[in-house]
């Protein structure tokens, strides 16, 4: 019989993944010559070639690409079987979810869309990486993520081969401390022109939704500070530094938590976020149940 050396597949499927063999080793922390050595012997193996040579970059062949996608299935499932063998300290296996939260992201947004995972008859454990889009797209190609949740889809030119799944849109109000709102609230919005604004970081879809509706309504505002981390700016709004915009959804939240008040709302200015994930079709029960969730009670 003959039997598939599991690790000598998997080092292709990075390699072909990260798209080259020195970007793999990294990685792996491995040297190149073992790596290289590892994919010769798959390849007689398999009694194909898996790669070809295109001026100094390697290329997958039609085969290659053939078991390439088959390998992005095996370890798929692999990160499946590992999920549910996770025990509990009686040996029961429990589901675990481990989910990458892009640091844009409301954390109250956050909260709320994990809820419905949580409220499952047998609930996972949910681990939360906070981090850059990036930096959590890249976690999840190499399956240490079951799902991202982010402001921003996956784009066509990504090498992560991933998959978008819109949980739902709102528009944005503005918030500020009942000082700021009483005197930027009459004439609102074109008020905000000159107005202590605390906005998110440029590389933020919210950001660039905000400047593009700034700019045409020829309304400029008074950029007090620039925060990545959306909790650290409503911390500063909450102070009274500047006004800030969040989600509409969470209106009632944010003005509980942090106690502001709303100045309006901004109807053209849409909030989008998406759980990002390897599956086209979704299949983790946990993460099926954040996008139900999602659809049904928060952005209903």
């Amino acid at each position: 019989m003959d039997w598939l050396n599991y690790h000598h597949l998997y080092y292709f499927w990075l390699v072909a993944r990260e798209g080259s063999i020195t970007a793999a080793c990294k990685r792996l922390r491995l040297a190149q010559p073992t790596v290289s050595a590892q994919l010769k012997q798959l390849e007689q193996s398999l009694g194909v070639a898996l790669f070809t040579r295109k001026g100094r970059h390697l290329a997958l062949t039609e085969a290659g690409q053939s078991v390439y996608h088959r390998a992005d299935e095996i370890f798929s499932l692999g990160r499946d079987l590992l999920s549910f063998v996770k025990a509990r300290p009686g040996g029961e296996p429990r589901l675990r979810l481990n989910v990458g939260v892009a640091d844009a992201l409301p954390k109250l947004m956050v909260s709320r869309l994990l809820e419905p995972a949580l409220r499952l008859p047998d609930p996972p454990c949910v681990v939360c990486y906070a981090g850059k889009h990036a930096d959590l797209l890249a976690r999840l190609s190499v399956y240490e993520l079951d799902v991202v949740l982010s402001d921003a889809p996956i784009g066509p030119q990504a090498s992560v081969r991933a998959f978008n799944h819109l949980l739902g849109e709102c528009d944005v109000t503005v918030f500020g401390t009942r000082a700021l709102a009483a005197k930027y609230r009459k004439h609102f919005p074109e008020s905000l022109e000159g107005a202590p604004l605390l906005l998110p970081t440029p590389n933020t879809a919210l950001r660039r939704n905000l400047d593009h509706w700034f700019e045409s309504r020829g309304i400029e505002p008074t950029v007090i500070g620039e925060y990545e981390d959306s909790a650290l700016l409503k911390v500063f709004g909450q102070s009274g530094y500047g006004l800030f915009v969040t989600p509409t959804v969470l209106q009632r939240e944010v003005s509980r938590q942090y106690q502001v008040v709303a100045l309006g709302r901004l109807p053209e200015v849409r909030e989008r976020l998406y759980s990002i994930s390897t599956e086209r079709r979704i299949k983790h029960p946990a993460v099926l149940a954040i996008t139900q969730g999602a659809q049904e009670e928060v952005f209903a």
